[in-house]
């Protein structure tokens, strides 16, 4: 028996009965999406794990699609076996593709802009697109898992294989990135590749979702702050210059990251002019018999997002960056710089710092609808 021949046996004992190569093929569709949306929240080394386990996922999917072609493929090949459904498979494997091609190039380091988008946007959108065109793929074909489909022992085996695989599928593609010294080979954990350069200039333009504001008039421009503050304040542009500077790294959900130098006002300094935050029952409103914990940070679009107070009080609200004036596009008069979060919690276009003592849920909503009219 030939090589071939011992790689092609084993590669049968490891696919999964049919069923199961459906469930799964949804499941795994299910957790790449968020390992995919969970990990744009995070920005620490420590959070590698997520990524990692993202980027198998995906590995197993190519293994399990190529499964599924194999025994699907001539009913999509010959036009004489085609149902109703099968429009709808073609449109789910043309996702199921788009997502792996573009996640596959997009490791690789290619960067290619399409209009506003990066190439891990496009691959982002087609991933979105794929749960629920999986899901009604296997509405049209429903039929439960039996037992036998998933017996315990060789099931686990079958599955910790094939994330084992993936996983160095992975490490070996990070070896082949720094051989040959790919644009791939000085991505972050995250996946984002750097900008180099200092100020305005030196990173993209980028918002989130649809936010496009008209720029923003530096005479009648007013920052509030309050909620549960000693005394509300109104300050404008040049009360906020204090000239306090951080160097922060901010990683876009875009994919890219830039180290830069940051000036602005502490927000800790802020409250402070406030009069401090205050402690429970020291302000009137329906929070203030609870205690502070959280400062709301809120855009001119409504855009908004919340961080722990502890959090707050060391983040900066920036005017500067790289000795520059921000511009417009970088969220001037004043945006958040919150070192450890992604880009998308790096609030631009700051006219109210609010301190609250409920986290607040309807940030996530305003994040998908912020800037549509």
């Amino acid at each position: 028996m030939d090589v071939r021949s011992r790689i092609g046996g084993a590669l049968d004992r490891l696919e999964p009965p049919p069923r199961a190569v459906d469930w799964s093929l949804f499941a795994f569709v299910v957790a790449e999406a968020m390992t995919g949306l969970v990990s744009f929240t995070v920005g620490v080394p420590e959070g590698w794990p997520l990524f990692w386990l993202h980027r198998a996922l995906g590995i197993g999917i190519v293994a399990l699609l190529a499964w599924k072609l194999a025994r699907v493929g001539r009913r999509l090949t010959d036009p004489s076996l085609w149902r109703r459904s099968t429009a709808l498979s073609v449109l789910t494997l043309v996702a199921a593709l788009g997502t792996l091609a573009t996640g596959i190039v997009w490791v690789f380091g290619l960067d290619v802009r399409l209009s506003y988008w990066t190439l891990l946007s496009v691959h982002v959108g087609f991933g979105l697109a794929l749960v629920p065109l999986v899901a009604a793929h296997a509405a049209t074909r429903f039929r439960l898992p039996r037992r036998v489909d998933f017996e315990r022992r060789r099931t686990a085996i079958r599955y910790t294989v094939l994330l084992a695989a993936g996983a160095a599928t992975y490490r070996l593609q990070q070896a082949a990135n720094d051989a040959l010294d790919t644009a791939g080979s000085d991505r972050r954990f995250t996946g984002s590749q750097p900008r180099e350069g200092e100020g305005n200039g030196a990173f993209p333009i980028t918002s989130w979702v649809a936010d496009d504001p008209d720029p923003i008039d530096r005479e009648p421009y007013r920052l509030m702050v309050d909620g549960l503050v000693v005394d509300p304040i109104a300050l404008n542009a040049s009360d906020l210059a204090a000239g306090h500077e951080t160097e922060a790294l901010l990683d876009c959900t875009s994919g890219w990251y830039t180290v830069q130098e940051w000036g602005g006002i502490r927000v800790g300094d802020l409250l402070d002019a406030a009069g401090g935050v205050a402690a429970a029952g020291e302000t009137p409103g329906a929070d203030s018999d609870r205690e502070p914990a959280y400062v709301r940070f809120t855009s001119v679009t409504g855009y908004r997002w919340s961080l722990p107070i502890e959090e707050a009080e060391d983040a900066l609200l920036a005017t500067h960056v790289g000795g520059e004036r921000l511009s417009h596009g970088h969220g001037a008069p004043a945006r958040l710089v919150a070192p450890d979060r992604r880009g998308f919690q790096w609030v631009k276009w700051v006219t109210r710092v609010e301190v609250r003592s409920e986290y607040d849920l309807g940030q996530w909503v305003v994040t998908l609808v912020s800037g549509f009219e």
